[in-house]
């Protein structure tokens, strides 16, 4: 089971390589900045190029998982489709071929004429990842892998991705918006039971060199499995005064509700998985969300990671309800096996009602009663 930690920080850092890769390379840069206008056939697919991105990326960990733990295979889930219909209205399947040639040819299937693009994304899609990371390498674990399933979050926070910005400045160390929140996101969870039980967040462009000025990135992994509590981060100390953030477009009663508590330390951001990265590291002592705006692939990572520190991820709506029919106990975590009744596509793994990230039971129960 230590081992599929490790496949799981790998795949991250693949990933995360193929992000840097889409936006330092002049071939697949300008693919990605591409505006989303005219009729010709390849300006169609290249208002698509930022969706193949993720595409890749998913289908890149899809088939170093599966290939590593046969097991796997059918249970590593994703936000993305990986058919593409290309300038002859020819339907595509983007995967992982058995050499670099081959996955070549089948991206310039989509994106001809761009050869060097799909040359440079197809040898990264091959290219090994070695770690060098004793402390993950010396987790020991025993979980079988055939009870859990995956999802995957290829890039989290598209848009902000899209724009690039770096000039953001953060606000107690959280950026309200800027290339930072993208992220990728890996969790596991128990195929029965729903809880996460694995988490892996890669932030991509987390820093750049001082000497090359190229973009550095950094993971954080965490275990919550039976009484096995493990985690790269130490628990964030417990403030008296919670810092809660949120999305800009939150609702005025939220943030009116939420003011009393937090005094001036109410912050926003951009991009689920930033947030409750946040949260994680301490620079936030929850992030809530008052509508079903997030999905399975956004929190399972997080709320892994949450869960090996001590904390966790409530259902809102669900949680008010039960303080409000007098239950006082735990509120219940959410899962990730269920689907939505009634909803289609995406929407079936909406977590709705919103939801409640938290470091601390203290903080969550301010919340829940200012809510």
């Amino acid at each position: 089971m230590a081992g599929l930690l490790q496949a799981l920080v790998g795949a991250s850092e693949k990933a995360a390589h193929i992000a840097r890769l889409c936006r330092r390379e002049e071939p697949l840069f300008q693919l990605l900045v591409a505006e989303k206008t005219g009729a010709d056939r390849n300006r169609r697919f290249l208002q698509d190029f930022k969706t193949l991105a993720d595409v890749l990326i998913q289908e890149v960990i899809k088939h170093d998982l599966g290939k590593e733990f046969p097991e796997l295979q059918g249970h590593i889930h994703g936000e993305e489709s990986n058919e593409f219909r290309n300038g002859q209205g020819e339907t595509v399947a983007v995967r992982v071929c058995a050499t670099p040639g081959d996955t070549a040819a089948l991206l310039l299937s989509v994106l001809e004429p761009e050869r060097a693009a799909a040359e440079l994304l197809a040898a990264a899609m091959h290219q090994d990842v070695a770690l060098g990371d004793a402390e993950l390498a010396s987790v020991a674990l025993s979980i079988p892998t055939q009870d859990l399933a995956i999802w995957i979050d290829p890039i989290d926070s598209t848009n902000e991705y899209i724009g690039g910005r770096e000039d953001v400045a953060p606000i107690d160390g959280i950026a309200p918006a800027g290339l930072c929140s993208a992220l990728v996101l890996i969790g596991a969870y128990d195929r029965r039971t729903g809880c996460p039980v694995l988490g892996v967040i890669n932030e991509p462009f987390f820093r750049r060199d001082p000497l090359t000025h190229r973009w550095q990135g950094r993971y954080h992994w965490g275990v919550a499995y039976g009484d096995v509590r493990l985690c790269s981060l130490s628990p964030p100390p417990l403030r008296p005064t919670p810092c809660v953030v949120l999305s800009r477009a939150e609702r005025g009663a939220v943030r009116a509700a939420l003011g009393p508590l937090c005094g001036d330390r109410l912050r926003f951001a951009a991009g689920a998985g930033y947030k409750m990265l946040c949260v994680i590291l301490g620079l936030a002592d929850a992030y809530v969300l008052s509508e079903g705006s997030t999905f399975a692939w956004d929190a399972c990572a997080p709320h892994a990671i949450l869960r090996a520190l001590g904390g966790g991820m409530v259902a809102l709506a669900g949680a008010l309800r039960a303080r409000q029919a007098g239950d006082t106990g735990p509120p219940p975590e959410l899962v990730y096996n269920c689907l939505a009744e009634g909803a289609v596509g995406a929407e079936r793994w909406a977590n709705r009602g919103g939801l409640v990230a938290y470091a601390h039971p203290q903080h969550l129960e301010a919340v829940l009663a200012a809510l």
